[in-house]
């Protein structure tokens, strides 16, 4: 593959799959498929810029820090905010919406929306491993059933990335796993008339569980995780399993490294030997799955 930029990986249905665009911005977009088992290797050439905003390219091609998850300059970052579901620019939303609670690890759930057409997609693409719906209605109902359990049950509506990347390999069985989150749910249910949006209808209660579908069983412990590309930087190896936006890949001379797509985007990816291994800037993790200081 050559001159072409990542814009992503995304999950929508239950397979996780990368973006891809023109380097030069012509012609049609293309996706790969990924498959566990599958050898993937890249290089990066030149330097990262920003993505655009909203299908649209960034008019002055602006140079990103290659730490950053968002890939964007301030201008495309605003534009894209703009125009989000939470933002709450968009009151009058015709669509339907869905709230939902989501299980990352022991002590880690979370509340959220999402367009209902979309189904689970969003929160394969959070990394959930295990969620359940809660109610669907008008955004404005949905957002205020959000803000009701942040409020009274003290659920958070977010929970940083590095938390739920650094329990993810060593989750507990599938029926504790489902417990936490049905606890939650009951406790959600107990609202009904102390707050509740009328025009929020209560669904019943489904553990879907993703550590089947995100390969988390047998992946093995993260031994690196990419903090960054850099020009002529390899990633390669073997994709053991994958969550949200991270690729864990099996290598021989490291072991598990975990990349998180979000930081690919915006650089120019050219193909490189799947068995190279990794040469761009990593963390290693320690035995107790927190993150070292110190780049290799």
């Amino acid at each position: 593959m050559s001159g072409w930029r990542c814009t992503g990986l995304s999950w929508p249905a239950g397979t996780p799959v990368l973006g891809w665009a023109r380097g030069d911005g012509a012609g049609r977009g293309r996706t790969s498929a990924l498959a566990y088992g599958t050898e993937l290797g890249f290089r990066a050439r030149g330097e990262r810029h920003c993505v655009g905003a909203r299908g649209h390219a960034c008019p002055s091609a602006v140079a990103v820090p290659v730490r950053s998850t968002g890939a964007r300059c301030a201008e495309c970052a605003r534009l894209d905010r703009a125009h989000s579901v939470a933002a709450d620019t968009i009151a009058d939303d015709p669509r339907t919406y869905r709230v939902y609670l989501a299980w990352f690890g022991p002590g880690m759930v979370k509340v959220g929306i999402t367009g209902e057409a979309r189904g689970a997609a969003r929160l394969r693409e959070q990394g959930a491993v295990v969620f359940s719906w809660l109610g669907r209605g008008p955004l404005m109902a949905a957002r205020r059933t959000e803000e009701l359990l942040r409020s009274a049950l003290g659920v958070p509506d977010r929970i940083p990335y590095a938390r739920k990347r650094a329990v993810r390999c060593g989750l507990p069985g599938p029926a504790e796993r489902a417990a936490e989150i049905e606890g939650l749910y009951a406790r959600a249910a107990e609202l009904e008339g102390a707050g509740w949006p009328e025009a929020l209808e209560r669904l019943p209660f489904e553990a879907v569980d993703h550590a089947g579908v995100f390969g988390l069983d047998g992946a093995g412990p993260v031994a690196r995780v990419v903090t960054g590309l850099a020009d002529g930087g390899v990633v390669a190896g073997r994709l053991v399993a994958a969550a949200g936006p991270d690729l864990h890949l099996g290598t021989v001379a490291d072991g598990v490294v975990v990349l998180d797509t979000r930081l690919i985007t915006g650089w120019d990816l050219v193909a490189a030997d799947a068995r190279a291994g990794v040469s761009v800037p990593a963390l290693s993790v320690g035995g107790g799955g927190g993150v070292q200081d110190g780049l290799f």
